[in-house]
């Protein structure tokens, strides 16, 4: 079998990558990670991500997994299950919506890393009725075309991006300090960026936050409305001469406006 470093999407063996590899000497790579996107209105952050695609126009775009939230497949008991959307409209507002980052980003290269949500969409279909593997439209990437598909996507062999690996409060540090590089995850919601120095110099453990509103309806019933220790928000990385600049959190300022580098404002 393929190592995972050259496993193609197209291998008999899988639908998608297991490590996607990009170069990236001078520019942006933006990821932005648990959209949970439902149909309605798009969240404060989405259009932040949105503009600054079309601003920076970033060399790669990962959606770094959970962008849909799928709570009908899910093997946990469903709580307000009356006014869960079904599938086929969250499939049909994550299209709206990446449709928008699509336009917004251009000729960027764009990857999407599956998250532990989006994995629902195939292992439910995949568990009750695996004689329809290989049909389009059961896999969630015959959906989203443009995307590449991969569990891990490599920066310049320096940085890693995936939707989750440690946990807890202090899971960007030790996915650093396990990994032996740089690496940005999603999952805890967190934004958060922390440093990590030993004889190798510099690296970092990046949570991008969330792409959805920390208090949407994807959560109210599951945390029971419980205060919650997550913030919205995106990571931009920037590259100098194949080198990883300090990582920079794009995050939520107030019910209408983000913050980036000084700047606060309305998307």
């Amino acid at each position: 079998m393929p190592s995972p470093a050259t496993l193609k999407a197209d291998s008999p063996e899988t639908r998608h990558a297991y490590r996607l590899q990009g170069i990236v000497p001078n520019g942006i790579v933006i990821v932005a990670s648990d959209a949970h996107y439902w149909p309605g209105p798009p969240s404060l952050m989405h259009r932040a991500l949105v503009r600054t695609c079309k601003e920076y126009k970033p060399k790669i775009v990962i959606l770094n997994g959970d962008v849909i939230d799928a709570p009908t497949v899910s093997r946990h008991a469903r709580i307000g299950w009356e006014t869960l959307p079904r599938l086929a409209d969250e499939i049909e507002a994550a299209k709206d919506r990446v449709f928008e980052i699509e336009k917004a980003s251009g000729r960027a290269r764009k990857i999407w890393n599956l998250g532990n949500h989006d994995a629902r969409f195939e292992s439910r279909l995949a568990n009750v009725a695996p004689e329809y593997a290989r049909i389009h439209g059961v896999h969630l990437n015959d959906h989203f075309p443009l995307w590449e598909c991969a569990w891990s996507t490599w920066v310049n062999n320096e940085v890693v991006v995936k939707h989750r690996f440690k946990g807890g409060i202090y899971a960007p540090r030790n996915n650093t300090l396990n990994a032996g590089k740089t690496m940005v995850t999603g999952h805890l919601h967190s934004a958060k960026v922390m440093p990590f120095d030993d004889y190798n110099g510099t690296r970092y453990g990046v949570d991008t936050g969330c792409i959805a509103d920390t208090f949407g309806s994807q959560f109210v019933d599951y945390t029971e409305d419980s205060p919650r220790d997550w913030r919205s928000g995106f990571c931009v990385l920037t590259f100098k001469d194949g080198k990883l600049m300090n990582p920079e959190l794009v995050t939520r300022w107030d019910e209408e406006r983000v913050q980036f580098r000084g700047w606060v404002g309305k998307p």
